[in-house]
């Protein structure tokens, strides 16, 4: 998500550093950038100048300190509540006062993540992008309890500045379209569990009765089965209703470390090319 956020960014003109202390991520990253740009080059979508001058716009650093002068920045680390709070602390730090401070969270309390920043509660949103970033339309925008006026106005002004539709949503758990779509792909594995039919056909029946241009299976596969659990945990945590905990199939696929198309086994298996 990082990657398609720094990449979206860039082609719109905007100077972009992506960071993480990984530095295997990072290259992983610029080599995604650099596919993606040299594909659209292929398909006639953008010049190869444009393609170059998008890939300059980005810098790739370990260091948030690297980019200290960004006058927005968003995080878009794992579910984990404890991590992002972390993350945003050092981000307090790091960036100026005025710099907007963002997550890219799909289910996580925007109030909650801010509380720890005190009074730089009011300059905390959810800016939730949709993946793949570069493609999707969409951005989830979320305003906290303390988030002022003025961060939610240059919000929806950069989502459009990046080509995309802002929408806006309530801080409630999973916002909109997780509290949707979540407990959809959860009912999913239920009926994989269950014997109502094999995963390909769930998926196509999805498809071509509901025409969804990705069955609920694959899209989990392709959302990491990981990523899934974490946002049921949290939907079931918040609204503490039983039909938002994780199918005991998810929760298994997962312990075993089948997460999707990261590691190439999920709910489907994806061999190497």
């Amino acid at each position: 998500m990082g990657s398609g956020i720094a990449l979206t960014a860039a082609q719109s003109g905007i100077r972009a550093f992506q960071i993480d202390v990984n530095t295997a991520a990072l290259e992983k990253a610029k080599a995604y950038h650099q596919k993606t740009l040299a594909r659209a080059v292929e398909k006639q979508k953008i010049t190869e100048p444009d393609a170059a001058a998008a890939l300059a716009r980005i810098s790739y650093c370990t260091a948030m300190a690297d980019a200290k002068d960004a006058d927005w920045v968003v995080e878009a680390a794992t579910e984990q509540v404890d991590v992002k709070k972390k993350i945003f602390l050092a981000m307090q730090s790091a960036f100026k006062s005025d710099a907007v401070l963002a997550t890219n969270t799909s289910s996580i309390s925007i109030t909650d993540l801010a509380s720890a920043l005190g009074a730089d509660a009011s300059r905390v949103i959810g800016m939730h992008f949709f993946n793949p970033v570069p493609l999707m339309k969409l951005v989830e925008v979320i305003k906290g309890i303390a988030t002022s006026e003025e961060t939610t106005a240059r919000t929806m002004q950069l989502a459009r500045d990046l080509g995309k539709t802002p929408v806006a949503a309530n801080d409630r758990a999973g916002f909109v379209s997780n509290r949707v779509l979540m407990p959809m792909i959860n009912e999913a594995f239920y009926a994989w569990m269950e014997g109502v039919a094999k995963p390909e056909d769930i998926d196509q029946i999805m498809l071509l009765g509901c025409n969804f241009p990705m069955g609920p299976l694959r899209l989990a596969d392709f959302i990491g089965l990981d990523v899934c659990h974490d946002i049921m945990m949290v939907l079931h945590k918040e609204l503490g209703q039983p039909k938002f905990f994780p199918c005991p199939l998810l929760r298994q696929l997962v312990q075993a470390g089948r997460l999707g198309d990261k590691t190439k086994r999920g709910v489907y298996e994806y061999p190497s090319k």
